[in-house]
């Protein structure tokens, strides 16, 4: 596969005056009627009534592999015609835009650089003059991925954890000392509106203005790193903005009948709103392994949660599971050859390649080069045991133990470790704590939208005793283990063009540090338990134990066992139970021990909506 020529596209600084521009545009040629322009401003001028952009005439070219280019550079140390008191030729932000001409259908405006490295507001690009290279701290050379079954993961929405990128570094001091080690963070990349989760993106090179850029976004890994945290980016490559995506827009514009980017593939799924990229297409498949090795090169993310895998899944080999593949393929090389020391070995790589193929997770750990991948089952089953559904206790019991997924895969003659995602939140569903009720204003009717009602926060503990406790990797979102309480539309504007900030304030009051507290000690548990991490899971399929709400369960590896029971009903239950060996069982999360001789049976007592974490050695 020809190699996607970025160092020729998008917006550059070059220096010392010098700011190159590029885009590839398939059979838009001078043949056909048609010439590109770039207009550019200096963004502090942007505003300003008299002061008009300046344009760059680009020149075609044709690129062996992939087609029409179109390029061009100006020096801007050279007087521009504008009125005095402009900023052109001063540093600071330059913000652009194309503009393709037609001759049968005039100038075709606002064309957003696809392969652009920052962003202004809404739909600009945009380059930096004068800002030098992020100056990567000492330490960052020595960070190494944390290895699959070791990740306690994190997602956020960097608008929402704390106000804004500088917010988020602000609290990496505390997401360390929870016993969080990866951020999974939600879409950073350039959208249009100031407030959106992102999912129907405009450019996958940089992050936007409204996160701080691409400076602040590495300052951000940066500080990661040092607390001992990994960062994976939510990459959305299946879909684009139909209404503002250049290789949407432009064609669309131009009238032309077949795209060379667009098209249908896979599911679809976002055909009212977004576009969806073909595969097919011959730039496809490089430009988005051109994106992954940007953001490892140039952000040091640690990896990937890609987005929405069936809007791009068609077998194990093509469009997403190629993509994974030669996304390893060439980090391997690379950490063969010296590069990217942080994921270990090339025999042994710790990159996080982490899908959201809900429709079929097993699937795709067996079929394509996934680390992981999200999985709605467990949480479905937990659903359902706050429904106090007849059976869901055996269910939820079985997707914590991961039932029918695999642990490792061997591909082309190398064994991979395997997983999936465990989480009983998300972005895309409304607290679990809304299970348990919820509220539509207080006493002054003071809320917008449904809560839920806070004062059922004891009953999430349980589901957090399991969830912590669980095999795989489990992922709680933001504000969490703070008992966070809003509820989400199942669809619209509401759901994705509001922001839904953590309230910090809950990290005081009795059930924000009831809660806080008790993942930190599950978290520290699963820190220092090795069965938590990677032991095999065994479910104590009792009838008696279900009849009373109960669950228990073990994590076992080599000679370390860990005996799990969790109480999701409103009364204490009163349970036998024979332990897996003979020794002295301690408990974790309030104390005492229990002597058991081989074979005995024991009486206990398992508290309501709570629970219990033994172990032998």
């Amino acid at each position: 596969m020809a190699a996607f020529p970025l160092t020729q596209l998008g917006g550059r600084f070059t220096g010392p005056y010098t700011l190159e521009f590029g885009i590839l545009l398939p059979w838009v040629t001078p043949a056909n009627g048609q010439s590109v322009e770039v207009k550019i401003i200096h963004a502090a001028d942007q505003f300003l009534q008299d002061i008009p952009t300046v344009g760059l005439p680009l020149q075609h070219s044709v690129d062996a592999d992939f087609g029409d280019m179109w390029t061009g550079s100006i020096d801007i140390s050279k007087p521009a015609q504008l009125p005095q008191g402009n900023r052109w030729g001063r540093p600071g932000t330059y913000v652009y835009r194309f503009v393709v001409s037609d001759s049968n259908r005039g100038p075709i405006d606002w064309v957003i650089d696809p392969c652009a490295r920052e962003f202004g507001v809404g739909k600009q690009s945009a380059v930096i003059v004068g800002a030098g290279n992020y100056p990567w701290s000492a330490g960052e050379a020595n960070w190494r991925t944390p290895k699959l079954n070791d990740l306690v993961m994190y997602e956020i929405n960097l608008a929402e954890l704390h106000v804004n990128t500088a917010g988020a570094i602000d609290r990496l001091d505390y997401l360390a000392d929870l016993g969080v080690n990866c951020l999974s963070i939600m879409p950073v990349s350039n959208i249009a509106s100031e407030v959106d989760w992102g999912y129907l993106p405009v450019s996958y090179f940089g992050v936007d203005e409204r996160f701080g850029g691409g400076n602040q976004f590495k300052h951000l890994v940066d500080d990661a790193h040092a607390h001992g945290i990994a960062v994976i980016v939510d990459s959305v490559y299946g879909h684009a903005s139909r209404a503002l995506f250049a290789y949407q827009y432009l064609y669309d514009r131009l009238g032309y009948y077949e795209n060379p980017f667009m098209g249908p593939f896979g599911k679809d799924y976002f055909n009212d709103q977004g576009a969806s990229i073909d595969y097919n297409r011959k730039v496809v498949p490089p430009f988005f392994l051109s994106v992954n090795q940007h953001w490892l090169d140039e952000f040091h993310v640690d990896g990937f949660r890609y987005d929405c895998v069936p809007n791009y899944w068609e077998g194990p080999f093509m469009g997403y599971a190629k993509l994974v593949y030669d996304t390893h393929q060439l980090v391997a090389k690379r950490v063969a050859n010296g590069e990217l020391n942080r994921f270990g070995s090339a025999a042994d790589l710790t990159l996080i390649q982490c899908a959201e193929q809900l429709e079929d997770p097993t699937g795709v750990l067996w079929n394509s080069y996934s680390t992981s991948t999200w999985q709605n089952i467990t949480l479905d089953a937990a659903h359902a045991v706050a429904r106090g559904e007849h059976g869901a206790i055996g269910r939820l019991a079985e997707t914590i133990g991961l039932a029918g997924f695999p642990t490792q895969v061997t591909m082309n003659g190398q064994t991979f470790a395997k997983t999936a995602v465990q989480y009983l939140e998300n972005h895309d569903h409304s607290r679990f704590m809304a299970n348990f009720g919820v509220v539509q204003s207080d006493e002054a009717g003071n809320y917008l939208f449904l809560l839920a009602d806070r004062t059922r926060w004891f009953k999430v503990q349980p589901y957090l005793i399991a969830l912590l406790t669980a095999k795989g990797v489990p992922l709680l979102f933001q504000g969490q283990e703070l008992g966070e309480d809003f509820t989400l539309p199942g669809n619209g504007l509401g759901r994705v063009s509001l922001l839904r900030p953590i309230d910090w304030d809950y990290f005081y009051d009795d059930p924000g540090r009831t809660l806080v507290n008790m993942v930190r000690k599950l978290l520290k548990l699963r820190k220092s338990r090795p069965e938590l991490r990677s032991g095999s899971h065994w479910y104590f399929s009792q009838t008696t134990h279900q009849n009373k709400g109960v669950m228990i369960f073990s994590r076992s590896l080599n000679n370390q066992t860990a005996v799990i029971a969790t109480n999701f009903t409103d009364s204490d239950a009163q349970v036998d139970f024979t332990f897996p060996a003979a020794g002295t069982w301690h408990e974790h999360l309030v104390g005492g021990d229990i002597n058991a001789a081989a074979g005995e049976s024991k009486s206990l007592v398992i508290t309501s909506n709570y629970g219990a974490i033994w172990t032998v050695n």
